[in-house]
């Protein structure tokens, strides 16, 4: 079967209607789509993706009946891309906290968060720090070595010292201003993005482009150095171990729904089933012939799941409005 039968129908890479919101200073790009008074539902891209990754969902959740937002974290897509700095840490503890200003100040009302992978984990993350704006969650999948590895309960300042200096040095070190741009611009780019898909992508030339532009601005390099110290070295609360029993012991935990792809090479389906054994309050769903991005590569079984999910679990009622705080 040729490769092109299998590429998904795209609905736009740049659907709805995009916007930028400041926040602590950061420029953030975020879209929306849908009736103002449906409820809402913030779509979370991947690592090294943006909204426009949602290019297959937006539309069919528009017409399923909910306002579909999406929003581009600080560093990828067309939010700005810091580099290092002593007064934050770029990871999901920063993307979490412009998650949940983003849902009180421009969303303004509870909503459902469904993420991609690293946007998975923000959308948990979300949860936690916020649970009144956070009406239920949806990663596909979960992310994080921690849920291999767990990080110790406590460790040695000096051992702390040690690997954050070792850490930060090395990122430094790495000449990632020469070695993005080069990869972004050559065929190494469609190779690492194929192993995040089961189907063949070649002629999904759209696919290619949308997550060549973000690597190829000039701030790009600085960001990824940033993130990736940022995420070697949180502490063991921002962990998804930590994140989901902080969220299993809260009075009123959203309810949970994981979807995995069968085929996921970066995240195996065997850590899903893991979590799910360790939190049965969760709910997994497989998703056949996909790998690491359902949402993109068999969305139409990914919004069935999904929607029927939402039905179960929520309803179609319409959110209350956050009160504005003086």
């Amino acid at each position: 079967m040729p490769a092109t039968t299998l590429q998904p129908a795209s609905t736009g890479a740049d659907w709805g209607d995009a916007a930028t919101w400041t926040w602590q200073g950061f420029q953030c790009h975020w879209r929306v789509l849908g009736a103002r008074s449906a409820p809402a539902v913030v779509l979370l891209h991947g690592f090294g993706a943006s909204s426009s990754h949602w290019r297959h969902n937006a539309g069919p959740l528009a017409d399923a009946g909910y306002r579909v937002y999406g929003l581009d974290l600080i560093g990828f897509g067309r939010s700005d891309q810091p580099g290092l700095q002593r007064r934050m840490a770029l990871d999901n503890r920063l993307w979490g906290r412009q998650l949940a200003a983003f849902l009180e100040q421009v969303v303004q009302s509870p909503a459902v968060l469904v993420g991609n992978s690293l946007g998975g984990l923000t959308a948990l993350t979300t949860a936690v720090l916020a649970p009144r704006l956070v009406a239920a969650v949806a990663a596909a999948p979960l992310p994080d070595p921690a849920l291999i590895n767990p990080v110790a309960l406590r460790q040695k300042r000096g051992a702390r010292r040690l690997r954050r200096a070792i850490v930060t040095v090395l990122c430094r070190l790495l000449p990632l201003e020469l070695v993005v741009p080069f990869i972004s611009r050559t065929p190494l780019l469609k190779a690492g993005l194929q192993g995040a898909y089961n189907r063949p992508i070649g002629m999904d030339r759209e696919l290619q482009r949308l997550i060549a532009q973000p690597a190829r601005r000039r701030t790009a390099p600085r960001a990824l150095r940033a993130m990736s110290v940022g995420m070697a070295l949180r502490p063991r609360g921002a962990t998804a171990p930590a994140l989901l029993q902080q969220l299993r012991q809260s009075p009123q935990p959203p309810p949970v729904l994981l979807l995995w792809g069968r085929d996921d090479r970066f995240v195996p389906l065997l850590i899903g089933e893991r979590v799910q054994t360790e939190h049965p309050w969760i709910e997994l769903k497989v998703v056949e012939n996909s790998g690491h991005c359902p949402h993109d590569e068999t969305p139409e079984r990914f919004h069935q799941e999904l929607l029927h999910w939402l039905d179960r679990n929520l309803g179609h009622e319409h959110a209350p409005r956050i009160e504005q705080q003086a």
